[in-house]
């Protein structure tokens, strides 16, 4: 049994996160690991629950996890709006979405994205917050997962508090249920996400965090202005929301000297 001891909590005694995901990248089975490990494993008292639409794959997802000292009550099961630590699965969603949105002064955001942390902070216009930055993708494709674990890694170095060790306990027992095969590749996974993490700290000083205050998206239409014939203006699978199509997170690679003109693709490629 390990142990863990929040480094800050809210005016409610929380240490909350959120997770910003498309549907398909696994951050709901992410939010539930975090969760397991904290409870379980490292004797807090937490929480977990996702929000997304009837069909949730390619879709935005919003995945929430929140703890607590062992001795308080979990009394809320409202969405997390102020969070002390985002971690954002696919790149893509910083065009769509306000990832950053409520992110409490001196907290931090992870983004799985090729870039540098200093790049994703003036992209964001974020001061007062840690940003970093994970290949995520890059590391899930070579060894042959899921961005979760990768992503699972990077958060429990960020946040601190988590021991990795119950982390991977946790992920060891959620994979060895169904995927025993899998168990190795996510733990390799979850080590080289807690290793190659870019990390560009806080600056000292006491500066502002320039992150929006959370906003509770309302109806874009109603009975005034909705389209005729119920038109879908804005699907969600284009190029309007920039996604990169596959519900894996990434584009197919096209190599001619392999292709046998089959076209197969043709059907089955979005």
């Amino acid at each position: 049994m390990y142990s863990a001891r929040l480094p800050v909590t809210d005016e409610h005694g929380f240490y909350e996160i959120r997770l910003e995901s498309i549907g398909g990248l696994g951050a709901h089975l992410a939010g539930q690991i975090l969760a397991e490990a904290g409870v379980l494993r490292l004797g807090l008292n937490g929480a977990h629950f996702s929000s997304y639409g009837s069909e949730k794959k390619g879709t935005p997802v919003r995945s929430f996890v929140r703890f607590c000292a062992a001795g308080q009550e979990v009394r809320t099961t409202s969405p997390v709006q102020q969070p002390h630590l985002v971690a954002v699965f696919h790149e893509g969603l910083l065009k769509s979405e306000d990832v950053a949105a409520g992110l409490r002064p001196g907290g931090a955001i992870i983004v799985n994205s090729v870039r540098s942390p200093e790049e994703l902070r003036q992209r964001l216009g974020l001061r007062g917050v840690t940003v970093a930055a994970l290949d995520a993708l890059g590391i899930a494709v070579e060894e042959k997962t899921r961005v979760n674990t990768a992503m699972l890694g990077a958060i429990t170095r960020v946040c601190g508090f988590l021991a990795p060790e119950a982390v991977k306990e946790t992920i060891r027992a959620t994979f060895q249920k169904k995927y025993p095969n899998l168990v190795q590749a996510n733990l390799r996974t979850f080590d080289r996400g807690y290793e190659e993490v870019r990390l560009d700290m806080a600056a000292s000083g006491g500066e502002e965090n320039h992150a929006r205050g959370f906003q509770r998206p309302g109806p874009r239409y109603g009975f005034l202005n909705a389209p005729i014939g119920g038109t879908i203006v804005d699907p969600g699978n284009t190029v309007l929301k920039d996604l990169t199509v596959s519900r894996q997170g990434f584009l197919p690679a096209f190599h001619r000297e392999k292709c046998t003109d089959c076209a197969i693709c043709e059907l089955v490629c979005p």
